[in-house]
């Protein structure tokens, strides 16, 4: 057993869905937030500078904070560093972008997946690497979504403007007939309901969240890294950015749970 809290970071407030997730699962585990809002997004920059950023996030969060496990709750980092940080750190790395495609593949009925993500994670070609490691005969319809995540860092999640950006950047998708459509970044389900009204309601949405959170408990359990004590976990939450901000946003995104923020600066 092992009391050490879990990592998870992203570029701001998405990964809040993982943390949901994983609280309401994993109750008794303390997790450290690391929500990198000073230099959101990363969507359109470079890999080499996403990778950066992941490596020096992860890197603090094993060494400032003590993790006994990362997890890269941030679909852009997950494309660009993930295997780096596995080869790098010496705790177990978890990213968003394999259990989010199992669980798409396995709710598709035409064996048509949609997956919307970042400018970033989506040039990147990691759901198409990710699709043909696992074998899959489903055919991805990929298509970036620039701006999204914008609007839910200022907590706009059902504004008009949202909806007609919707509209532009989800016709390849809708055009192509899917039937269940993967929300290839953790910002995205916060504007669920905007994108379930512009493909249609019989569309299945994916969030990887339940699944990455279904996926750290199964390594806890299999590493025997599972905390001692059964009582309820501790939640960090640290931002690079403005502390209030993150807190009445995030508090509003995640719940009662996020009460304290600490700042940090990763530059």
């Amino acid at each position: 057993m092992d009391d050490r809290p879990i990592g998870v970071f992203d570029s701001g407030f998405g990964g809040l869905t993982v943390a949901r997730a994983m609280i309401d699962l994993i109750p008794a585990e303390d997790i450290v937030y690391v929500g990198d809002t000073g230099r959101y997004p990363y969507g359109p920059r470079s890999q080499e500078e996403v990778r950066e950023f992941a490596r020096q996030i992860a890197a603090g969060l094993v060494g400032e904070y003590g993790v006994k496990m990362v997890v890269v709750a941030c679909n852009t980092a997950a494309a660009a560093a993930l295997e780096l940080l596995r080869f790098e750190l010496d705790v177990p790395v978890l990213g968003v972008i394999d259990p989010g495609l199992r669980a798409a593949l396995r709710a598709t009925r035409n064996q048509r997946v949609g997956v919307i993500g970042t400018v970033g994670t989506i040039g990147s070609g990691a759901y198409q690497r990710a699709a043909r490691s696992l074998r899959s005969r489903a055919e991805l319809v990929c298509a970036a979504c620039p701006g999204f995540v914008e609007f839910v860092e200022r907590g706009e999640t059902d504004s008009e403007q949202v909806h007609v950006l919707a509209e532009r950047l989800l016709h390849p998708v809708t055009a192509a007939g899917v039937d269940t459509l993967l929300l290839g970044c953790t910002h995205y389900p916060f504007l669920a309901r905007t994108i379930s009204d512009v493909v249609g309601r019989e569309v299945v949405l994916v969030s990887s969240a339940d699944e990455t959170a279904f996926e750290v408990k199964a390594i806890l359990e299999e590493t025997g890294l599972g905390r001692r004590s059964p009582a309820k976990g501790a939640h960090r939450f640290v931002s690079s950015g403005d502390i209030d901000t993150f807190r009445r946003l995030g508090r509003r995104l995640l719940g009662p749970e996020l009460d304290q923020v600490e700042a940090h600066s990763w530059s």
